[in-house]
């Protein structure tokens, strides 16, 4: 079963934090900043990362082990307006973090209350 909640929340900016500074002095330098492996090769500990994040043909210094089953499931969240319109591009997006998330489940939560879903 998936819930589906939809609420007007203010969420993380990263406009606001000056990560997209930090992240525009290592472009303009043409640095990839990538700590956790770096630390990792230097032989400082462990890091935990997705395993997309591993490229055995770049991190050669690197081993990746699956942690299949070691951490509790981890839940994501996608915020939209309630009310608001959606392009077909957004619930194809939905759909594609979790299938049970169809657009007429995606509408079915986003009417305003008392109205009925519209379906093109």
């Amino acid at each position: 079963m998936v819930e589906v909640t939809v609420r007007e929340d203010i969420t993380y900016d990263p406009g606001f934090t000056g990560r997209s500074r930090i992240d525009q002095a290592f472009a303009k330098a043409s640095i990839v900043p990538d700590v956790i492996k770096t630390y990792v090769e230097a032989g400082l500990g462990i890091g935990i990362i997705a395993s997309v994040a591993y490229d055995p043909k770049r991190d050669t210094g690197l081993k990746l082990l699956p942690a299949t089953g070691l951490f509790a499931r981890n839940t994501s969240r996608i915020a939209v307006r309630h009310g608001r319109y959606l392009r077909g591009y957004a619930y194809r997006f939905i759909e594609l973090c979790s299938s049970d998330l169809t657009e007429s489940v995606v509408r079915s939560s986003l009417a305003p209350k008392g109205e009925p879903e519209v379906v093109d």
